[in-house]
């Protein structure tokens, strides 16, 4: 696991990422910076990785969870429901390969707006 931290505006939170094939391509990509799309309760944004679904990527994440999105090349922050969920819990639009957790609430990314510089760095 790499610790690593999220900074979106107002909003900065600790985070890890696993040790999945695709987190090791994010890994060796930081310092990520783009600007924030918004989905529901999610924030991606593309990022200069290219990875193939993994065989365990899937719709259903949890709370918390980060992702790569393989259809977008794009990184995703999950704090709640999206429009593809079906309850409380996110649903990505498609199959993402599941790349970490933020450490802590990830729910402060709900006052994140759409365009704002979204950076992912190694945790000092």
């Amino acid at each position: 696991m790499s610790k690593i931290v999220i900074s979106a505006g107002d909003v900065s939170v600790p985070a890890e990422l696993n040790d999945s094939p695709t987190a090791q391509q994010v890994r060796d990509a930081l310092p990520i910076e783009g600007r924030a799309s918004t989905w529901g309760d999610e924030v991606y944004f593309e990022i200069p990785v290219a990875a193939e679904p993994a065989p365990d990527a899937r719709a259903d994440v949890e709370v918390g969870e980060l992702g790569y999105w393989p259809a977008g090349r794009a990184f995703c922050i999950f704090f709640g429901p999206t429009p593809a969920s079906v309850g409380e819990q996110p649903r990505a639009a498609s199959p993402v390969n599941v790349v970490g957790r933020v450490l802590g609430d990830a729910t402060q990314f709900r006052i994140v707006r759409a365009g704002t510089r979204v950076r992912i760095e190694r945790k000092p």
